[in-house]
């Protein structure tokens, strides 16, 4: 598994970039609250809520580790307005958990929980991308404890808070809630594209009433 080819930075055009982006040298530590300690013997990954099936569904680390790898190819785009380009995620793809854990056909939602009981909505269309993946690496190494080891969630086409470091498990809603930076201020979307960075620039529809 090895790095995307680089490329200089004057290659890339500022067009490549959403608007009020910049690019990035390196990878900032940017996170709210303290890096917490991961103890694999207590950690567990959950999928609860609206699940098809009915029942909560739970993996240890060993047993979450073992499943399959994979690797996506994606930029990461901070709300504080630098960007990341070609970045390298390896760890499990969402649609891996799907298949595992469906959600009910009703399901609209998904909230990602973290821990200290931080969490980020995502609609079930922005979970379900292709792209969407619960990283474990970024290239051929370990993500560090600071960028969110031992998972954190990589959602390629929203901006970076709407995947959240220290993932602990997702719980499928049938109807939208805000998570935490939503609940303060943060836009209920987060396309980066549309430059939806705030609760203020919402429209009729983009989310629940704050």
């Amino acid at each position: 598994m090895g790095q995307p080819e680089s490329r200089d930075y004057r290659e890339i055009e500022h067009s490549e970039l959403p608007p009020g982006q910049r690019l990035q040298r390196g990878w900032p530590v940017t996170h709210y609250g303290p890096v917490p300690k991961f103890k694999p013997e207590r950690w567990e990954f959950r999928v609860f809520g609206a699940t098809a099936d009915g029942e909560k569904h739970c993996w240890n680390h060993e047993q979450f580790s073992a499943l399959p790898f994979d690797t996506v190819v994606a930029d990461l785009h901070c709300v504080t307005k630098f960007s990341m380009v070609g970045a390298e995620w390896g760890g499990v793809a969402a649609r891996t958990v799907l298949e595992l854990a469906p959600p009910a056909p009703n399901v609209t939602h998904v909230m990602v929980w973290a821990e200290y009981g931080y969490s980020a909505n995502v609609r079930i269309e922005d979970f379900t991308d292709a792209r969407t993946i619960f990283a474990t690496h970024k290239g051929e190494d370990l993500l560090t404890a600071e960028h969110g080891f031992p998972l954190r969630l990589v959602v390629p086409h929203l901006y970076a808070w709407k995947g959240p470091k220290w993932v602990r498990g997702i719980e499928y809603m049938t109807a939208d809630r805000r998570g935490f930076w939503e609940e303060r201020g943060y836009h209920n979307h987060g396309d980066p594209w549309r430059e939806q960075r705030y609760s203020y620039q919402e429209e009729p529809g983009d989310g629940p009433e704050l």
